[in-house]
């Protein structure tokens, strides 16, 4: 598995490219002007089979624009956050000063859901509480596995949940989800640095007990 961070936007929201070998490839939140992460993908041939969005807020989806002619099958989010893209109310842009909204994605996320990439094989988590349809991302690749996790979970800390639609309740329940996984699996947030499985069940306070 191959993965490149792009730290895009004010927020600097961690934008992910993942391919394998044979160049298949997804772009998971390309959130602000992304027109680096369209030229890393032309320069290197990948071939973008969906755009696949963690969560619908518009520091996540703000630079879909510049890279959505690049993916072959379009933009893909669950169906609890498909209405972020059209609404300027639920993705928050009116909110921030910089309203926009965006076509309807091209495919709607279930939970529990196995996308296959080339030989990427992405499972979708189904993980409310910091947006109605967040998710998280596990993605294997032969022996290699990362968890991508959006704004579901950061480095010692979760995501927001004074936001509409956050629930500190859900999110901490949903964390629960995580729990199956070993502790060496790297976690890659939405914002900010990796992190582990093991190292969130151990010092992150929100972690449910």
């Amino acid at each position: 598995m191959n993965i490149q961070r792009f730290p895009l936007g004010e927020l600097w929201t961690n934008c992910y490219i993942l391919w394998d070998d044979n160049k298949k490839g997804l772009i998971v939140d390309p959130g602000g002007p992304a027109e680096h992460v369209a030229d890393f993908v032309t320069k290197n041939e990948i071939d973008v089979v969906y755009i696949m969005l963690t969560h619908g807020h518009a520091d996540h989806i703000g630079g879909i624009p510049d890279v959505r002619k690049l993916s072959r099958r379009g933009v893909a989010i669950h169906t609890d956050d498909a209405c972020c893209l059209t609404n300027t109310d639920k993705n928050l842009s009116i909110a921030f000063g910089n309203a926009f909204s965006l076509p309807k994605a091209e495919k709607l996320l279930a939970d529990g859901e196995i996308v296959t990439v080339g030989n990427l094989k992405i499972e979708v988590i189904h993980t409310p509480g910091h947006t109605p349809g967040g998710v998280c991302f596990y993605v294997e690749d032969g022996a290699d596995r990362i968890l991508l996790c959006g704004d579901t979970l950061f480095e010692l800390s979760i995501g927001r949940t004074d936001l509409p639609g956050g629930d500190e309740t859900v999110l901490i329940n949903s964390l629960r989800k995580l729990e199956r996984f070993p502790n060496d699996l790297e976690a890659c947030p939405g914002h900010g640095p990796a992190t582990n499985i093991g190292k969130e069940k151990k010092y992150n306070p929100y972690w449910p007990r």
